[in-house]
């Protein structure tokens, strides 16, 4: 699948890569729109999977691959050697790969084009520590290959960005090479109507308590499910968004003696995301301490709550609690049992006058924390890039 905006064959080219089916993910477009500023005609490249909805037109060009398989080994294989054929017959100046698992497809291309005497620059995004992801715990031999490709690659590259400090550390101390930050943050929005409630089937009056973001292991959702159980606040939780383990956590809900109190939206194209935050009085980020990976995130729904000026509650993770307690904008969990989140819950949701103080700090934290300032270092980055 392929559009076409309009291109311009005297403009440098990139091509952006990611594993996913284009829909939801905020960086990448964020990313495509600020190398479009920086003077390049960009395509993103993802996949298309038999559930994927229709794109909107966007500023750039975007191509989704049909594949062969849709998880595991065959999947990541498959999907590399898609990538590297595509870039190896389309001219490009840059190629930024996001994650470790299109980094061989794009790397490889590098490589060959360079062999070539073409002049291609790579650029590779971290968006988390991928070795450290839940998904790959207990998984030695997987994660051992991944290591391997991370441990021949990674030293080679000339230009690495992650997207918070944590990460960036962890990747500075293994390879010995340096990584900017440019932080996972939305773009500052202006007023916007929220959207209708009702729509969701939630009655006037009711609070909104709101996950929004991919539905994968140990994102404390089913203890988020059992707490609505012991909640004394007229309120739902709306889970915005898809994964894993969507099916589970549905049938998981189901079996909890929650019904009314739990809504799925399922998959959300980013576009119409940020009005259905707006409805929240309440933002979740409660993931498990079972990962590197989960520990040392900066979740993209935590800054979309900030935007959209909604109170948090979260784990008591660095990267999100250093925001937390520097802006006085919601609070932390200290453990997952459903009776206790419960109580959390009810006493922010209660306490009007404390939820007004976090509101009228979150717009402070709203102007600082936004893509049009973390958007001037990666110009930077872009243009040290041309530079060499």
């Amino acid at each position: 699948m392929l559009s076409k905006p309009g291109t311009n064959n005297l403009m440098q080219k990139a091509i952006v890569s990611v594993t996913n089916d284009l829909t939801t993910d905020q960086r990448v477009h964020r990313t495509c729109i600020a190398l479009g500023k920086a003077g390049y005609d960009v395509m993103l490249v993802g996949r298309l999977r038999k559930n994927s909805l229709p794109l909107a037109t966007r500023a750039y060009n975007m191509h989704r691959m049909r594949l062969s398989f849709d998880k595991g080994p065959l999947f990541y294989a498959n999907y590399n050697l898609r990538l590297f054929f595509l870039l190896m017959g389309r001219q490009t100046d840059l190629i930024v790969s996001n994650d470790l698992d299109t980094l061989a497809g794009c790397f490889t291309a590098l490589r060959w084009k360079s062999f070539f005497g073409r002049k291609v620059s790579l650029l590779h995004d971290c968006h988390e520590y991928f070795r450290g992801v839940p998904e790959l715990i207990g998984r030695k031999l997987t994660t051992r290959i991944w290591k391997a490709i991370e441990d021949y690659i990674f030293p080679k590259l000339k230009a690495v960005i992650a997207v918070n400090q944590s990460i960036a550390r962890l990747y500075e101390q293994e390879y010995s090479l340096p990584v900017t930050v440019i932080r996972n943050v939305p773009f500052r929005r202006g007023a916007m109507h929220a959207a209708d409630k009702a729509k969701f089937g939630i009655e006037p009056g009711e609070k909104v308590i709101l996950y929004q973001g991919a539905v994968n292991v140990d994102r404390g959702l089913e203890e988020a499910i059992q707490a609505m159980k012991f909640l004394r606040t007229d309120a739902k939780l709306v889970i915005a968004g898809t994964g894993d383990v969507i099916e589970k956590i549905k049938k998981f809900a189901a079996e909890q003696n929650v019904k009314g109190k739990v809504i799925f939206l399922g998959q959300v194209p980013f576009q119409d995301l940020h009005a259905i935050t707006l409805i929240a009085d309440l933002g979740l980020s409660i993931e498990k301490d079972v990962s590197l990976n989960y520990h040392y995130a900066l979740p993209n729904k935590f800054m979309d709550y900030i935007q959209a000026e909604v109170p948090v509650l979260t784990s008591p993770f660095p990267e999100m609690k250093a925001i937390v307690d520097k802006y006085f904008i919601g609070e932390t969990i200290e453990n997952h049992e459903p009776r206790y989140l419960a109580g959390r819950l009810d006493a922010m949701l209660m306490n009007t006058e404390r939820l007004e103080l976090y509101r009228q700090n979150l717009r402070r934290a709203a102007d600082d924390l936004c893509w049009e300032n973390e958007e001037k270092t990666l110009m930077g980055v872009l243009e040290n890039l041309k530079a060499n």
